[in-house]
């Protein structure tokens, strides 16, 4: 039995005409370009996520990189960066002028902490970026304490994590509405997925979303007047229609995630050989990834290949070993989890519409590779 790691295509035949509906309204208005379309979506999601202000724009990336260009800090000024992480959450700070310093994470949770973060800070320190990685959201209360004093500020991102939320002693805060800002992707992939690219920004801050705003359409509210010189990151409206339509679905799907995961944690949960995902005290974890530790990890990702059986190494070289930042001088064996992550992380398929079948059939998959029939 073929297992893909990800089907969009069963996604979308459950909803294919409400889709269709949302992209038909934006054709016949002819409204394509930020509009009402794209501030339905800003305050549908500013609702949802529990924030005072939503701005889309065109990209996760570009969700991360405006803050950054809003902060206005000077020229190598430093941002504070888990190396553990897709490569944007660096490329952002590196494009906007910044300088990235590179930290380690918590190999359980596989996210930063205040204990990872602390020795990089520095006195050129102006941001923090914790990145909600694989669906389950940082402990940003310590963060916030440890930066608060500081005049640093914690950039969110949280590509991988909308609906992610954590109880910190005060309620439950959602992924995106505990920092100074928050960065989202729509890339199709993610549990909330765009037909292309798109992304948002989340803050409390009014005179930084106002900023961002200005900076998304070349750095002027009103046309051919410029403030400041910004970017084109304007949000498609069909886009936004697309992620509107999915909005209502999203909580279902994330409750699949978190079954599918329950699932695979009884699974395998005796394969000594398998170290399996943790979900923090307090975290509601929505499983963008569902990603194990493994021995072995490229003889097993080729045996479940040979099986039809999807999966994905996220991600296989830390960013301070990345050949592009070799300037910043770091060397191998300094941030150790990090590294010792990128050879052990094996993601396997978790999508909603996945179904007992097949993940059992990956279960057993692994269960057979290590030895341990069910």
């Amino acid at each position: 039995m073929r297992v893909p790691l990800l089907d969009l295509k069963a996604q979308h035949e459950t909803i294919r005409d409400e889709i269709a509906e949302a992209v038909t309204r934006v054709v016949d208005a002819q409204q394509f370009v930020l509009g009402p379309a794209v501030e339905r979506l800003e305050a549908e999601l500013a609702a949802y996520l529990g924030v005072p202000h939503a701005i889309g724009c065109a990209s996760g990336t570009d969700a991360l990189l405006l803050p950054l260009k809003a902060l206005d800090a000077a020229p190598g000024a430093e941002v504070v960066v888990p190396a553990f992480t897709f490569f944007a959450t660096a490329g952002a700070v590196w494009n906007a002028g910044l300088r990235p310093v590179f930290c380690d994470v918590e190999p359980e949770s596989f996210n930063v902490s205040a204990d990872t973060v602390a020795p990089a800070l520095g006195p050129r320190t102006r941001a923090v970026i914790p990145v909600h990685l694989f669906g389950q959201m940082a402990s940003m209360a310590p963060l916030a304490a440890l930066t608060r004093d500081r005049e640093i500020h914690l950039l969110e991102d949280a590509a991988q994590a909308i609906g992610a939320w954590r109880d910190e002693g005060r309620g439950p805060v959602k992924a995106g509405a505990a920092g100074w800002a928050g960065a989202f992707s729509f890339f199709p992939t993610k549990n909330l997925g765009a037909f292309g690219d798109a992304g948002l920004v989340t803050t409390g801050d009014a005179a930084l979303a106002e900023r961002i705003r200005k900076l998304r359409v070349h750095g002027g509210r009103q046309m051919y007047h410029h403030e400041m010189v910004g970017t084109n990151s304007r949000l498609d409206a069909l886009q936004a229609a697309v992620l509107s339509a999915k909005l209502p679905h999203l909580d279902g799907w994330a409750a699949g995630r978190r079954e599918n995961a329950a699932r695979y944690l009884e699974a395998l949960e005796d394969v000594p050989e398998v170290i399996l995902p943790v979900e923090e005290p307090g975290a509601h974890h929505v499983y963008n990834q569902f990603t194990v530790r493994v021995r072995r990890r490229d003889e097993l990702k080729a045996f479940l290949d040979s099986r039809g059986i999807g999966s994905g190494i996220y991600y296989p070289v830390p960013l301070h070993l990345q050949a592009c930042f070799a300037e910043l001088g770091y060397r191998a064996g300094d941030l150790p989890v990090s590294e010792t992550l990128c050879q052990q992380v094996l993601s396997l398929p978790i999508f909603p519409e996945l179904g007992a079948t097949r993940l059992e059939e990956v279960a057993t998959a692994i269960r057979a590779f290590y030895g341990h029939p069910a």
